[in-house]
């Protein structure tokens, strides 16, 4: 490749960057006016569908995503997750009520769960291994990026425009990242041509779709004690089961458990998962206790989030100044994000606004440091045959990781709040007065804390297992079948 495609290149995977990222932030604030446009009579009990099947499907299909870079070359994959994205964007738009809207936004997903993840894989390949920085260095910089712009230009739009463009502002942006990738892109891809394993793809899929099911539905739709989410759970631990023994004895799994012996991998994917729990659980968590303790309306609470969003992309750009090893890196970002969790853990009733704001931006500063270097790191360790799996199995266990935290943090807070004010329902406390207000404030106060201070406790896990890891080594381990040649 030549200077000039090379540029080009890294400009095409930042764009993608922050198309993934925007999209993934801007349908939350156009929400009201979709809902009012499609179905006003029952749209809002099938709102949260729109975020859920996106989610769901862009979450399933990261270890398949994974296992095609490894397979066809990063290029010719991430070229078909923009264009079934693109029509997905195209279908939303287009969406004349919110059943076709939420099925619209599954196939979206379905492309948008390469997006991020593959992109990630073409840089590390434009660098070669061993070279530079690599991709992770850009991850807190573009998320910051993403979280303070993503919602503005949902609003916008909602606002001042029609909805609908949220959808139709991919298409011109997407067009553009394929051509530039067909025209500047030469990346290795594989000569030959191994099986994909289509019954290990459908297990993952399945215990996925029922880990998030369970993790959206539990507590909420239904009890953690119902029938139908203790089916949840049960199906989720057989077909994990299943998929661990398909992985033992497939040919070419999607998920190659040799991974997992080693060492950098094996604790970059813990991280990662412990990270996405505490950063789902908090961010929540947070959201509650500014609406509820504080009165503030949820535009307004949204807001907050540019603080931690400025940490991000302060952090992003300080990774990309100072040349800090992995494991300094590591330790000052699960250092600071523990810090920041207790911190928040001590908030009470009459907690400074400014106090929170500056907390969050140190929460930005320590998850900024863990998006880079904790890809970084998994890619520089990871055989060069298996970059693909390797990198979209750490967004992949983040994606569960975030999941699982979300639904544990409802259920921490709802649980302690029962126990202590049994006779008030939490979502009636605005409406209470006098000592009966008082008390179930407190009670609502003290039940965010510990929240927060359950997330700050697995951050100091991470810390721990950021101490035990040891610098990545690119392996020489020798590529199968040979050699390589350009994609073109």
């Amino acid at each position: 490749m030549s200077p000039n495609q090379i540029g080009v290149a890294k400009l095409l995977c930042l764009l993608t960057m922050i198309l993934a990222i925007l999209d993934s932030n801007i349908v939350s604030a156009a929400i009201v006016p979709i809902v009012r446009d499609l179905d006003p009579v029952h749209g809002l009990g099938h709102v949260t569908w729109l975020v859920a099947g996106f989610t769901l499907a862009a979450t399933v299909m990261l270890p398949l995503y994974g296992r095609l870079c490894d397979i066809f070359g990063a290029k010719r994959v991430l070229v078909g997750a923009l264009s079934v994205f693109l029509a997905g964007s195209a279908l939303c738009g287009a969406a004349a009520t919110m059943t076709e809207l939420i099925a619209f936004r599954v196939v979206q997903g379905l492309g948008a769960g390469g997006l991020m993840s593959v992109t990630m894989v073409v840089m590390a390949q434009l660098a070669g291994p061993g070279k530079g920085k690599g991709p992770g260095a850009l991850g807190g910089l573009m998320a910051g990026f993403g979280m303070a712009l993503g919602p503005l230009v949902g609003g916008l739009f909602a606002d001042n425009g029609n909805w609908r463009w949220i959808f139709y502002l991919n298409l011109p942006l997407g067009a553009v990242i394929v051509a530039g990738l067909l025209w500047a892109v030469r990346i290795p891809a594989h000569t030959t041509r191994a099986a994909i394993d289509l019954i290990g793809a459908a297990l993952v899929a399945g215990f996925t779709g029922a880990l998030l099911l369970t993790c959206e539905w539990g507590g909420t739709q239904y009890a953690w004690g119902s029938p139908t989410i203790l089916s949840l759970i049960t199906a989720a631990v057989v077909l994990l089961a299943l998929f661990v023994w398909r992985q033992a004895v497939a040919d070419e799994p999607i998920l190659p458990l040799s991974l997992f012996s080693v060492p950098v991998l094996r604790q970059g994917f813990a991280i990662q998962a412990l990270v996405g729990a505490v950063m789902g659980g908090a961010m929540i968590d947070l959201m509650l206790y500014l609406q509820t303790a504080r009165g503030i309306g949820a535009t307004d609470a949204g807001t907050y989030l540019a603080f931690m969003a400025g940490g991000l992309m302060v952090s992003g750009l300080a990774g990309g100044k100072f040349d800090w090893s992995t494991r300094t890196a590591l330790l000052t970002g699960t250092a600071l994000l523990t810090a920041a969790l207790t911190a928040l853990a001590c908030t009470g009733e009459h907690t400074s606004l400014w106090l929170i704001r500056g907390e969050l931006v140190l929460l930005g500063l320590g998850f900024g440091q863990l998006l880079g270097k904790l890809i970084t790191a998994v890619q520089g360790a990871a055989p060069r045959h298996q970059l693909g799996v390797a990198t979209t199995g750490i967004r992949f266990f983040q994606s569960l990781g975030t999941a699982v935290g979300a639904a544990a943090s409802g259920t921490l807070l709802n649980g302690y709040f029962e126990s202590t004010a049994p006779s008030v329902s939490m979502t009636r406390i605005t409406g209470l007065t006098g000592t009966a207000h008082e008390h179930a404030m407190s009670a609502f106060v003290s039940g965010t804390g510990l929240v927060f201070l359950a997330a700050a406790a697995l951050s100091a896990v991470a810390l721990l297992l950021s101490a035990r890891l040891r610098e990545p080594v690119a392996p020489t381990v020798a590529e199968p079948n040979g050699e390589l040649a350009l994609a073109r």
